[in-house]
C-alpha cells in the first residue's frame, strides 16, 4: 500500500480515521483542550520550519504562474500562524458541546427524554490554497470530538504536512489518537474521488474553495456534504432608513474586502431614497474603483449625478448580473418600489448565503427576518460579519447555504449532531 495505489491507500487512511473517531468521542474534555493549547505552543514555537515549508510551496506556485491572489491566499505568514494558534486557545476556553443533554421532559408513562449532543463522527475536508485551513479544520476536529481527513491543494503541500506534523505531535502529547487528524499524503485527484465515495469511513463531505470545486464534489459525493456554492449577497435600502447608516454600512460590506464569499454583490434601493442615497454611494462606489451595473432608473440617476470627470464606472446590467457573485470591485444596483419587491427579487437571484436591510422601520426589518430565504438575514449591519468568529463560534469549518443540519457559519455544534436519550427506571410501555 503506497499512495500511488489510491483505492488502498484512501482506504487505509479511512479504516484509521473510523477507529480514532471512536477514541475522539469518548474523548475527555480536558484532554482535547490540552491538545488544542499544545497545537498553539507549537505552531509559535515553529515559526523557522513553517516558513521554509511555506517557502517551498511559493516558490514552486510562482514558477507555475499561480495568479497574485491565490499567492496571497497560500502564503503562511507569521500573522497567519498568530491568529491560528489564538484560534487553538479560544477553542480550548470555550465549552464542550460533546455529551451536552438538553430539553428532558418527563412523560406520562414516566419515562424522561431529551436530547445529547454527538459528534458526526468522521469528517472529510477538501480546500484550496490556503494552508491555515488545516489548522482550522483540525482544531475544530479536536474539540467537537471528531476525526478528520484532511485533503489540500496541491499547491500547499509542503506547508500542509509541516502542520500536520504539528498537529499530530500535540495529540500525541494530550494522549488522544494521532490518526484523528490526517492529511492525504498525494496529490493525484483521484484521491478526492475516492475520499468523496467512501461512506463506509466518512460522514460528511466538506468542500471549501472555488465553485468548480464544489460543484464536482455535491455531483459526486456519495455522502452528505456541507456548503455553498456562491455569496451573491444583497444589501437593501428600505424606504425610511438613516442615510449616514445606510452609507457607511453600504460601503462596508462592498469595499472592506471584495474577496470574501459575504461581500455585498447587489445593492436594491427603494425608489423613495434613490435620489438622496444613490449619488452618495456612487461617488463612493466611484472614488474606490468600483464598477457599478445599473438597471435604467438607477443608471439614469447616477449618470446625471457623476459626471464623467468623478470617474465613475457606470455600465447597464443585464439579467446575468443580478444573480452574479464578483469577488470583485463591481456591483449591481437596482430600484425597487416596495419591500415585497426587494424580498422577491432576493429570493429569486440571491444564493442564499447573507442578505441585509438597512431601515429604521421595524415591521419591515422583521418582514424582512422572516421571509428572506437565507442563512444569514441582517438588520442594519454589514454582510461581512457573517463569520463563524464573528458570530461567537471560535472559528467556522464553512459556511453552509443548505436547509439540513447546518447552516449558516459552521463551528463547533454544526461538527454535531443530536440523539435522542431515554431515562427510566423500570418502566414499560403497556
Amino acid at each position: 500500500m503506497t499512495p500511488t495505489d489510491i483505492p488502498a491507500y484512501m482506504a487505509h487512511v479511512g479504516i484509521a480515521a473510523r477507529a480514532a473517531a471512536r477514541g475522539m468521542a469518548a474523548a475527555p474534555t480536558a484532554a482535547k483542550n490540552q491538545a488544542l493549547r499544545a497545537l498553539a505552543r507549537r505552531l509559535r514555537a515553529a515559526a523557522e520550519p513553517l516558513a521554509l515549508a511555506n517557502a517551498q510551496d511559493l516558490d514552486a506556485a510562482r514558477a507555475a504562474g499561480l495568479a497574485s491572489p491565490l499567492l496571497d491566499r497560500l502564503k503562511l505568514s507569521p500573522a497567519v500562524i498568530h491568529t491560528v494558534a489564538e484560534g487553538c486557545e479560544q477553542l480550548a476556553a470555550m465549552p464542550d458541546p460533546v455529551g451536552e443533554i438538553t430539553g428532558v421532559k418527563r412523560q406520562p408513562s414516566g419515562i424522561s427524554v431529551g436530547q445529547m449532543r454527538v459528534p458526526l463522527g468522521v469528517f472529510g475536508m477538501i480546500y484550496e490554497s490556503r494552508p491555515n485551513v488545516t489548522i482550522e479544520a483540525a482544531s475544530l476536529a479536536i474539540k467537537s470530538g471528531n476525526a478528520a481527513i484532511l485533503r489540500g491543494g496541491s499547491e500547499a503541500l509542503h506547508s500542509n504536512l509541516a502542520l500536520w506534523a504539528l498537529v499530530q505531535a500535540a495529540l500525541v502529547e494530550a494522549g488522544l489518537p494521532a490518526d484523528a487528524v490526517q492529511l492525504v499524503q498525494t496529490t493525484d485527484r483521484a484521491a478526492v474521488g475516492q475520499l468523496i465515495t467512501m461512506p463506509q469511513y466518512v460522514d460528511v463531505i466538506i468542500p471549501r474553495g472555488g465553485k468548480g470545486l464544489i460543484e464536482r464534489v455535491s455531483a459526486e459525493a456519495k455522502v452528505p456534504v456541507i456548503k455553498h456554492l456562491d455569496g451573491n449577497c444583497h444589501v437593501y435600502i428600505d424606504a425610511e432608513v438613516d442615510l449616514v447608516q445606510a452609507l457607511a454600512v453600504t460601503d462596508n460590506a462592498k469595499t472592506q474586502k471584495y474577496s470574501p464569499c459575504n461581500a455585498a454583490e447587489s445593492l436594491l434601493v427603494h425608489l423613495r431614497q434613490a435620489e438622496s442615497f444613490l449619488p452618495r454611494i456612487g461617488a463612493v462606489f466611484a472614488a474606490k474603483g468600483v464598477q457599478m451595473r445599473c438597471d435604467a432608473a438607477a443608471l439614469a440617476i447616477l449618470t446625471a449625478a457623476l459626471p464623467d470627470n468623478a470617474g465613475a464606472d457606470l455600465v447597464p446590467a443585464t439579467e446575468a448580473d443580478w444573480s452574479e457573485e464578483y469577488l470583485a470591485p463591481i456591483i449591481s444596483i437596482k430600484l425597487v418600489a416596495s419591500l415585497d419587491e426587494a424580498i422577491g427579487h432576493i429570493n429569486r437571484y440571491s444564493s442564499h448565503h447573507t442578505d441585509a436591510i438597512l431601515t429604521t422601520n421595524h415591521p419591515n426589518a422583521m418582514r424582512f427576518l422572516r421571509e428572506v430565504d437565507s442563512a444569514s438575514v441582517m438588520v442594519n449591519a454589514s454582510t461581512r460579519f457573517a463569520d463563524g468568529f464573528e458570530y461567537g463560534l471560535g472559528a467556522e469549518i464553512g459556511i453552509s447555504t443548505d436547509k439540513f443540519h447546518a447552516r449558516g457559519p459552521v463551528g463547533l455544534e454544526g461538527l454535531t449532531s443530536l440523539k435522542w436519550v431515554v431515562l427510566g427506571q423500570g418502566e414499560v410501555r403497556t
